[in-house]
């Protein structure tokens, strides 16, 4: 009953070009914006070698392709993980101090310098919260 009545099975032959279904947000990453519209199909991509009757292997352009790039890995040494699974990441000083305003409220901001691998070591964080979890910062106030 969980079965398209109107799919019609396609056997693809080794030679044979197809395209490839990406989500909008996989396919702005990916492959680039064009326009207003995230592509739905990218390719045709050539069918190189059929591995069963699901999977096959595509001849993707050089562009498209990651590098393997050693620069970019992080020992797991220098990882630490929280017991929901999540990446702890340590702040080092608060860089700067912004007064933003929303409606008739004032928000003060801190722009915090964080310990971290990959990314932006710079964010904005809502100083109330991170007197909370980090008073040591705030120290010399």
């Amino acid at each position: 009953m969980y079965i398209d009545p109107r799919r019609c099975p396609v056997n693809f032959e080794v030679g044979d070009r197809v395209y490839l279904k990406v989500s909008p947000w996989k396919g702005v990453i990916s492959f680039g914006k064009r326009g207003k519209l995230a592509p739905m199909y990218v390719g045709p991509f050539k069918i190189m070698e059929r591995v069963n009757d699901q999977a096959v292997v595509l001849e993707l352009p050089a562009e498209k392709c990651k590098v393997y790039d050693d620069t970019q890995l992080v020992p797991l040494s220098d990882l630490r993980v929280d017991m929901n699974q999540k990446l702890v990441e340590e702040p080092v000083r608060i860089v700067d101090r912004k007064v933003t305003k929303v409606r008739k409220k004032e928000i003060h901001m801190v722009l915090v310098e964080w310990k971290r691998s990959l990314g932006s070591n710079l964010t904005w964080e809502t100083e109330e919260l991170m007197k909370a979890l980090y008073p040591q910062l705030f120290d010399y106030d």
